[in-house]
């Protein structure tokens, strides 16, 4: 599993999107709990017309909205994942012309707050620890995938969005121990029906669009299309699809059986 480097407590994104643990990064140049290149987007100065986007309701944030097993999620790490995630959201509802329920977002965002804290509790009950060598690979590997020469570099892109360093290394264990419960975690593998039937949902959405192209014959009949790969071809891709999702839902089933034996207290 690639690791990104998530900042803010609780890496959130990784839980709200649940794309391989990594969708709240604050990465230099991918999206981040406190300021994204999306949300940059989402900020600018409307076109063609179109409305501005509204703005996140931060009204009321109490100092520390939430404790998990005696450990605080403080109102200024709620802000910062909520406004990420607001953005994104606020972006997509108005592509869609849906309103965005930012009560329902809070709480989404909230629970996917105290359900990354447990796994990290999860992860340092069953024994992992995350050394100073561990941040610091982890810093290194960041740093690298974003194509800056060095860690200060990268410490110094984190400053320009507000984040410390003292904050960043501290994020960066928790995401080390975080990827350690996650790894724990038994993920099926897909089966050939999944993978056939997923196939099959491609090619017909495909056709719907218009995608089928030549329609030359094939064994069955009608071949859905030209460009369209045949399902072995497309089985490496199907296969990391399927298990993206499987992991997903693991990972979820967990948070919820560490929730039914902790002591949570939202204040939010």
């Amino acid at each position: 599993m690639r690791r990104k480097l998530l900042t803010s407590v609780a890496l959130v994104g990784s839980l709200l999107a649940l794309g391989a643990c990594g969708s709240a990064d604050a990465e230099p140049t991918t999206a981040g709990t406190a300021s994204t290149e999306a949300a940059g987007a989402s900020q600018a100065a409307p076109e063609n017309g179109q409305e501005a986007m509204p703005e996140p309701d931060l009204k009321g944030i109490p100092d520390v909205v939430a404790t998990v097993n005696g450990e605080e999620i403080s109102g200024k790490d709620f802000s910062g994942v909520y406004e990420s995630q607001f953005q994104q959201m606020a972006l997509q509802a108005q592509m869609s012309g849906q309103e965005l329920d930012q009560d329902a977002l809070k709480k989404q965002t909230l629970d996917s707050m105290v359900g990354s804290e447990l796994l990290v509790q999860d992860a340092q009950a069953s024994g992992h620890e995350a050394t100073d060598e561990d941040v610091d690979a982890l810093l290194e590997e960041t740093a690298k995938s974003q194509q800056l020469g060095s860690v200060d570099e990268l410490m110094a892109a984190y400053k320009e969005r507000g984040f410390a360093e003292d904050q960043v290394r501290s994020d960066a264990r928790k995401q080390v121990l975080m990827t350690a419960a996650i790894q724990e975690i038994d993920v099926p593998k897909p089966t050939e029906k999944e993978l056939k039937a997923l196939y099959d949902q491609a090619v017909a959405s495909q056709q719907q669009g218009g995608g089928q192209g030549g329609g030359q014959e094939g064994e069955g009949g009608a071949s859905p299309s030209a460009k369209t790969p045949s399902f072995e071809e497309a089985k490496p891709q199907l296969e990391q699809q399927v298990t993206s999702q499987k992991q997903n839902e693991a990972i979820m089933q967990r948070m919820e059986e560490l929730k039914k034996d902790a002591d949570v207290e939202v204040r939010l």
